[in-house]
């Protein structure tokens, strides 16, 4: 069975580049950048390749070339322009891009390939700030709109949990001796987006703190059996899609009455389902966060 995504609408394309269908349509009709095709019952539609010379066209144009230069180049030399284009500035821009083709073709090599090549420019921090945030949260869309499905969620996610976890260990070996200060990461009972905390794990391991990461889907007793072994303890937890905006508030104060209150413990959270907690009135000890770096900032 053929797993790569070869047909895109017009759609698909707009959700994937962010280029608007009308712009699309224009550049199409114009300039003969794009060919789309159909189908035996007469549908339009646009193959890989068109996919590929939008995203070069696209990478172009916000270099500063006008769309009726590029449409002059030979199409062979447009990918070697973009190519040129990313080796003098930002790779950011054409590194996602990259990744997203890796994503859709399944393409683990290609994958592979672009990580290479950032870290030429960039440390880690600065590929998973830069990069592997920004896409996430495009790929996040992208899902929600059916222009991808949740197996190429997955395969990206996957690789990019490669890529924490092998630094986390590197950063592990390197702490010469264990912090008085423990942080416990878990995410709650049904909660499974995980690589925001992974990330988290190994800046504070980066950071010589001892870390207890405990994963997804952790039940509030669970977390209280820490404290029978660790004095100085920061919990951290991310809220993805639970607890639900309506349970969040009572999940926080259930988490101070069966921990924080039988302890000096502190918890520490961030996440979309945060956004709408009036954090004044959240319990004592438990501090939100906007975003990993602003939680990272406060050590």
């Amino acid at each position: 069975m053929n797993n790569i995504k070869n047909r895109f609408s017009i759609k698909d394309l707009e959700n994937l580049t962010g280029i608007k269908a009308h712009t699309i349509r224009i550049w199409e009709k114009r300039y003969n950048l794009l060919e789309p095709k159909r189908t035996d019952t007469n549908i339009r539609y646009y193959d890989l390749e068109n996919f590929q010379k939008l995203l070069n066209v696209s990478y172009l144009n916000n270099n500063g070339y006008k769309i009726s230069k590029i449409a002059t180049i030979d199409e062979p030399q447009i990918p070697v322009l973009v190519k040129e284009i990313a080796a003098k500035s930002s790779l950011d821009n054409h590194a996602i891009n990259a990744f997203k083709l890796s994503m859709l073709n399944f393409d683990q090599s290609l994958f592979f390939k672009t990580y290479a090549s950032l870290l030429e420019e960039k440390d880690f921090n600065e590929i998973f700030y830069n990069i592997f945030i920004p896409l996430l949260d495009e790929i996040g869309l992208l899902w929600q709109t059916d222009t991808i499905t949740p197996a190429h969620e997955h395969f990206l996610s996957s690789l990019i949990r490669q890529k924490i976890l092998i630094n986390t260990e590197k950063a592990q070996m390197q702490i010469k001796e264990r912090s008085k200060k423990t942080f416990v990461l878990f995410l709650p009972e049904n909660e499974v987006h995980e690589l925001g905390l992974m990330f988290i794990n190994y800046r504070l391991s980066e950071k010589g703190y001892h870390t207890i990461f405990l994963g997804q889907s952790v039940p509030l007793d669970s977390l209280k059996d820490i404290l029978n072994y660790y004095d100085d303890v920061t919990y951290i937890s991310y809220f993805t899609i639970h607890p639900t905006k309506e349970e969040v508030v009572d999940y926080l104060q259930d988490f101070d009455n069966l921990i924080m209150k039988k302890s000096k413990s502190q918890l520490w959270v961030l996440g979309k389902i945060l956004e709408d907690v009036q954090h004044n009135k959240l319990p004592k000890g438990i501090t939100s966060f906007q975003n990993i770096k602003n939680l990272i900032d406060k050590l």
